[in-house]
């Protein structure tokens, strides 16, 4: 009796927690809809008619590449990059030099599990399985850039596909409720308030104090909703993963994209298995499949973000979404359903894994030379 007495008021607590959790949820659901807004007209109020010139300097695909590349580095989420990039959209960046921004963003989004790698390296056998877990995210996503950006500079392959996407499913104008957008009901009034609060300052300088609040805003909600969904749902997401592994790619592909949408984050589903293969519980062709799979699903952020667009962009914005899970939908079928292509990322990952262990040097110089010394370079080189 003595322990039911005890158990009973940990159960009771635990509803009430959990429901403060959802509502939290709900809250920064909104944040991230009301920050694409906000974003999307501080745009449009600094750019006035000067947009095209503003986003000139975008338009070598290179150097779209390597700013979402970057940006998604240092911020360290794919998601928030992603959806930044779709307010940037609704806000009249074109299509055309965004979708490299969103492919440098799958890249650099790859950092955090080669980071958490670097919590084995004082265990060589365990830093060596650990780094090879990793960097196969790494190299998956900069062999997909390889393959689709070549195709998209001389073809648009990925503006073309979402553009049929949409106009066969009839999607055009955002999240319409008998010709009425309920999210711009609930996100319009509060950014229009915040562009009266600013008309003492010029156009130009109120749409950049706008777009800094709403970049400010979109990196707190997506971090916290992180953090809630990982409160609520990782006990779940790590019963998928246990039964998932060892089960087949589809079912592992499958299983990762389950868990991404769970926690909100590809970053955190392969953090998740990294400490799995360094400890030797699992090997990394074993989790291969479940990485791509968190590829798909951290696309899901910038969806819920392109709802919260009206207006003549709406559709452009969700269009660049789209571009976002096309690519990754896409990077997934040709590169592990092409035999000759699916080992490549396994293989590079494992070989260099293994240079690391012996001089870890190796793989400072990687991290600091793939995500920073490189696009630094290009950047440069470029203008």
């Amino acid at each position: 009796m003595t322990h039911t007495n005890l158990d009973e008021p940990q159960q009771q607590g635990a509803a009430p927690n959990n429901a403060k959790r959802w509502a939290f949820l709900i809250l920064l659901i909104y944040g991230i809809l009301l920050a694409v807004t906000i974003i999307g007209t501080g745009f449009k109020l600094a750019t006035g008619d000067q947009a095209k010139a503003l986003f000139e300097f975008a338009e070598n695909p290179i150097l779209g590449l390597i700013i979402g590349m970057v940006a998604t580095a240092l911020i360290q989420s794919s998601s928030t990059v992603s959806s930044i990039i779709v307010a940037m959209v609704a806000g009249g960046l074109p299509i055309t030099i965004a979708v490299p921004m969103i492919m440098g963003a799958n890249i650099g989004t790859s950092i955090t599990s080669t980071l958490v790698s670097l919590g084995h390296v004082t265990d060589k056998k365990e830093f060596q399985r650990a780094f090879a877990a990793a960097t196969i995210h790494d190299f998956f996503n900069v062999i997909s850039v390889l393959v689709f950006l070549p195709l998209e500079i001389a073809f648009n392959l990925l503006e073309k596909l979402s553009a049929a996407f949409m106009e066969f499913f009839h999607i055009g104008s955002g999240f319409q409720m008998g010709g009425v957008n309920p999210l711009k009901a609930i996100t319009k009034p509060i950014a229009e308030v915040l562009v009266d609060l600013l008309s003492f300052l010029s156009p130009v300088f109120a749409g950049i104090v706008l777009a800094l609040l709403g970049v400010g805003l979109i990196i707190l909600s997506i971090t916290f909703m992180g953090k809630t969904m990982r409160a609520l749902m990782v006990g779940r997401a790590k019963d998928i993963l246990h039964s998932s592994i060892g089960r087949g790619p589809i079912s592992g592909i499958a299983s990762g994209t389950a868990v991404t949408v769970l926690v909100q984050s590809s970053s955190t589903t392969t953090s998740l298995i990294v400490p799995l293969v360094g400890n030797g519980v699992l090997n990394h062709r074993d989790i291969y499949p479940f990485v791509l799979g968190a590829n798909i699903g951290t696309t899901i952020t910038a969806l819920i973000a392109a709802l919260a667009v009206t207006g003549e962009n709406a559709g452009f914005a969700l269009q660049i979404a789209l571009v976002h899970m096309i690519y990754n939908v896409l990077g997934v079928a040709i590169i592990y359903g092409v035999k000759f292509l699916r080992n490549i990322p396994l293989d590079l990952s494992h070989g260099l894994s293994l240079k690391v262990a012996e001089q870890k040097l190796w793989g400072l110089a990687y991290i600091v030379g793939l995500f920073f010394v490189v696009p630094i370079t290009v950047i440069f080189v470029a203008r």
